[in-house]
């Protein structure tokens, strides 16, 4: 596989960027070559420091960044010499095989999303982010590519998603649940109710590539053996900060009862194995990156903060998707499915 890395994106950018190279390209069988995309003069300067050179790194010179707080859509209009983009471009001349960004999200799935264009059968794009539960992993999608999603996009993020866990994972049969606030089928807003109605008329059909669980609560991400839950992306973004401040905040104040006496600062340090288990568990840099499902070809958004670890992981995810084939299965799991009623297709 080739890579085009955006090398400028995110907070600690260029450096946790090129470390988290040199740790993909020394770890990953399959990664051919990685393209660091940015300030070639920033880039070869970090390249020095960490000791990355060789075959398989490139460097490709991209004059411009996209800030954090940029129009995604309008950064891609008018920064086309931007790292982000010239990275997704390399991808649509068929350069590179996955393209990785830190970078802003909403740039990042508007430059993938117009330069690399959709599948064959996918409606929308959405971003698909690992959170671990009891049973290992729930995939949510979306987080944040379509905040007004219509019934229509959400079978399609499942069909998607659930190809990402059967082929990325190894689950045979992915348990998929659609976000909602209660399990009875007469709970949610009128959305989520026609959502829900699709979904079971298309099971009634037998057209549903995967185990459908219905409606599912906030709770049910963690304590329900799931490996897929639905939502549009406004609701799915708020989830996803809701649960990475949580964690965050939790550890704080853990920290500062653990240091209220010299009893619980012993104690700790009994449970410093247990503590460091835990915060890998709940880092979102083991996962590094989410997937943008849906355009044609593999695009992975880390979060701005991501640092070397994450970075590495991101790619090693794009590595599976490429090698696993996920987007043409993504085309033929969509094909097999068929069309979707058109009252579905509507906007709200």
């Amino acid at each position: 596989m080739k890579l085009a890395l955006d090398a400028m994106g995110g907070d600690f950018a260029p450096a946790t960027n090129v470390e988290g190279a040199r740790l993909a390209l020394e770890r990953l069988a399959n990664l051919e070559k990685i393209y660091l995309v940015g300030d070639e003069a920033a880039l070869k300067r970090q390249c020095d420091a960490c000791g990355l050179s060789g075959s398989h790194v490139e460097i490709i010179h991209a004059p411009e960044v996209v800030t954090m707080e940029e129009s995604g859509l309008m950064a891609v209009r008018q920064k086309k010499r931007s790292s982000m983009s010239v990275a997704v471009d390399l991808v649509k001349e068929g350069a590179c095989d996955a393209v990785l960004s830190a970078g802003n999200t909403g740039a990042a799935v508007a430059a993938s999303t117009v330069k690399l264009r959709l599948l064959p059968g996918v409606r929308r794009a959405g971003i698909a982010t690992q959170l671990p539960n009891e049973y290992g992993v729930c995939n949510v999608m979306d987080t944040g590519a379509n905040p007004d999603a219509r019934a229509s996009h959400l079978v399609g993020y499942a069909v998607m998603a659930a190809v990402l866990v059967q082929y990325m994972y190894g689950k045979a049969e992915p348990k998929v649940g659609l976000m909602s606030n209660g399990t009875e089928e007469c709970k949610g807003n009128d959305f989520s109710k026609e959502t829900l109605k699709l979904f079971r008329q298309l099971e009634g059909d037998g057209k549903l590539p995967f185990h459908f669980l219905g409606n599912v609560e906030g709770h049910d991400l963690f304590e329900k053996e799931l490996d897929v839950v639905v939502t549009d992306g406004f609701t799915g973004n708020v989830l996803l900060k809701t649960c990475e401040a949580t964690a965050k905040t939790f550890s704080k104040w853990l920290k500062r009862e653990i240091m209220k006496s010299y009893v619980r600062r012993a104690g700790a340090l009994l449970m410093q194995g247990a503590f460091r288990s835990l915060k890998k568990t709940l880092s979102a840099d083991q996962t590094g990156g989410s997937p943008l499902l849906g355009v044609n070809g593999v695009s992975i958004i880390a979060h701005g903060r991501a640092n070397s670890t994450a970075i590495f992981n991101a790619i090693r995810i794009a590595e599976g998707m490429h090698e696993n084939s996920v987007n043409p299965r993504i085309v033929e799991a969509l094909a097999d499915m068929g069309n979707i009623p058109a009252e579905y297709d509507l906007p709200r």
